[in-house]
């Protein structure tokens, strides 16, 4: 049996070369972000401790490791929206087009990488991933136990040396020698505590980076001496002048490797079979501590002892369980008893209610720590998908856009992974928390992207411009009610002169109609209701006002005076529609007044687009006379 041979087209090696030399780019700049963004959290571990740079190169190596699976999807996501979007700018997406070619078919080869690099996300997180981070986290935890170089600040104590305060008022940087030192020595506890004064000092460290060794000059020492007498009413101490004084102080400035293996017990450290294990046995153990809890919660407070008998009244049975009946005892005491057995009763509430909310915490660990192993093992899986996800948002967009470069594509990017970044933290808090089902929280950043992946895609395939930026533009100005100027050029080549004469007439008229709606409609007060929602008639006067305006402005726009062509441009883009509402179906008007907000704001709209239509009748009545002085003047008519 002959397999079949697998077909690959230098339009696919073409397509493919240009994705995977973009991706490489994209992928050392987005890893770089994240270790910038990872670092930044340990920065303050790292100041101070002089470590080497082999220390450094591990950290950064190891770290590299472990943000690969956040790295990639972001790099395929920006990758594929610069590849697709420099097709789409060189034209050389419309050729394929144009050879009978569909987007999907463009997007094929690339499709099947993707899912090459989900593997390998999936490999990274699952089996290098665990392993890096548990080398990750044993050298930051060997930092952070590292002791600082000792660098004394001028005019402030240091107390980075362990029993230690130092004071140094000045220093010279060129000499190292410090000036007016003060130490504060504790190290064997605070009643045989020293200090030492000394006009200048020099402080070194010895050459196995274990001791530092203060030089001191001209100065004085005083010592409590609580150890050598039992009286504490009278504490000998000693006070001693020197010329120069050595003191030697145990200072470990090294970096020695600490053990790490506690994080393996981390649910990052885990590859997903050990998480399935860890995962079960967390469950039994969480099961059988919370049944313990609820035994001891439901355990009567108040035991059957053998001091009743069967027959005394102070015993009730229910449901065939002999109980204690409390008010029948309560009522037999005296006054003192009485108050005795309330507060006795109070405290053991008290004690029962911290009990219970130091048992109630526990469990909230425990069940946190369960939730990060169940949240761990699901993004692994997320994550890979991540990354056909990101590509099917970014190639269609790509598409769509048709720009290259470094602009649009990381605007797009970082807009996407700002989204994912939200929701996905969303999830993850409310999972860990258990008020939401772990495999929602994990997932929610994957169903809400997964819709704008399908979306985009449909459009792009369509030849949509959903994301057109002069659709975008005239969308925002429709929506916010931003007035369009008229832009109209001065021709070079004209066929057909304006008839000036049948224009005259026109501008008279314009004149006419809008002294005549200034007058009648009082724009100026409130409308009615019965005007904005179901009267239309005034609209239909201001439309084919509208639509003869335009006719001229049309036609006059071929003239080749350049008075004319600028009051042209003075014209007002009316809209006659916004001053009643926007639906033609009366029981939609209807609906929209009876809800509230939305009725309200068409209300609203309606009143302001009034005020501006006054303001456009004026401009109009105003430009038409203009224009027939300038008629009348040119000798045009």
């Amino acid at each position: 049996m002959r397999l079949p041979r697998l077909h690959i087209k230098k339009l696919d090696i073409f397509i493919i070369k240009s994705f995977t030399q973009l991706l490489f780019g994209t992928f050392f700049i987005c890893l770089f972000i994240f270790i910038m963004q990872f670092l930044w959290r340990w920065v303050d571990e790292f100041v101070g401790k002089g470590l080497d740079i082999t220390i450094l190169g591990q950290f950064f190596y190891l770290a590299s490791l472990t943000l690969v699976g956040q790295a990639l999807p972001l790099a395929i996501l920006l990758a594929a929206l610069m590849t697709f979007g420099n097709f789409g700018e060189r034209l050389e997406l419309l050729a394929m087009k144009a050879a009978g070619i569909p987007l999907l078919r463009i997007m094929a080869p690339i499709i099947v990488e993707c899912m090459l690099l989900a593997g390998v996300s999936f490999y990274f997180q699952n089996v290098i991933g665990p392993k890096a981070q548990v080398k990750l986290y044993t050298i930051l935890y060997s930092i952070k136990q590292t002791s600082p170089e000792v660098e004394i600040p001028e005019g402030v104590f240091y107390d980075r040396i362990k029993g230690y305060n130092l004071f140094v008022k000045n220093k010279n940087k060129e000499t190292g020698i410090l000036y007016d030192v003060m130490i504060y020595d504790m190290s064997n506890g605070f009643n045989d505590a020293r200090i030492l004064v000394a006009d200048s000092g020099k402080i070194e460290t010895t050459a196995d980076q274990q001791h530092l060794l203060f030089s001191l000059y001209n100065g004085e020492l005083f010592e409590n001496l609580s150890g050598q007498t039992n009286n504490k009413n009278n504490v000998p101490y000693r006070r001693e002048t020197y010329s120069k004084k050595v003191i030697t102080i145990e200072f470990d400035g090294g970096f020695n490797m600490k053990d790490g293996s506690f994080l393996v017990t981390q649910a990052a450290s885990k590859n997903m079979k050990q998480l399935e294990e860890s995962i079960d046995s967390l469950t039994h153990h969480n099961d059988s501590i919370g049944l313990n809890n609820w035994k001891s919660a439901m355990r009567n407070a108040y035991p059957l002892t053998n001091e009743f008998s069967k027959e005394d009244s102070s015993l009730i049975k229910r449901d065939g369980i002999t109980r204690i009946n409390i008010d029948s005892i309560f009522e037999t005491g005296t006054k003192n008893s009485r108050l005795k057995w309330k507060k006795e009763e109070l405290n053991k509430i008290e004690q029962l209610k911290t009990d219970f909310e130091i048992k109630k915490n526990i469990m909230r660990s425990l069940d946190k720590d369960l939730n990060k192993h169940r949240i761990t093992w699901w993004d692994k899986i997320t994550l890979s998908v991540g990354c056909l996800i990101f590509f099917f948002i970014g190639a269609p967009l790509g598409a769509i856009v048709r720009k290259g470069g470094l602009g649009y594509p990381v605007l797009i990017s970082v807009a996407t992974f700002v989204l994912y970044y939200i929701f996905n933290t969303s999830g993850y808090k409310m999972a860990r928390e258990g008020e939401w089902y772990i495999w929602i929280g994990s997932w929610l950043s994957t169903l809400v992207l997964t819709p704008l992946g399908i979306i985009f895609t449909f459009q792009s395939n369509r030849d949509s411009t959903i994301l057109n930026i002069d659709a975008l533009k005239t969308f925002f100005r429709m929506f916010l009610g931003l007035r369009e100027n008229r832009n109209i050029p001065l021709k070079e080549v004209i066929i057909e002169d304006p008839d000036y004469t049948k224009d005259y007439g026109i501008l008279s008229q314009f004149i006419t109609i809008t002294h005549k709606l200034r007058k009648e409609n009082k724009l100026k007060r409130m409308p009615s209701i019965r005007k904005v929602f179901f009267d239309n008639k005034e609209s239909i006067i201001i439309e084919e006002l509208d639509n003869n305006l335009e006719s001229l402005v049309e036609e006059m726009g071929n003239s080749r005076n350049k008075k004319i062509i600028k009051l042209l441009n003075d014209l007002p883009i009316m809209a006659p529609k916004a001053i009643h509402s926007p639906f033609k179906h009366t029981w939609m008007n209807i609906l929209s007044l009876i809800i509230i907000p939305v009725g309200a704001i068409i209300y609203i709209r309606a009143w302001r687009y009034r005020f501006r239509l006054l303001k456009d009748l004026i401009t109009i009545e105003k430009t038409s006379k203009k224009l027939m002085d300038i008629l009348v003047k040119e000798k045009l008519v």
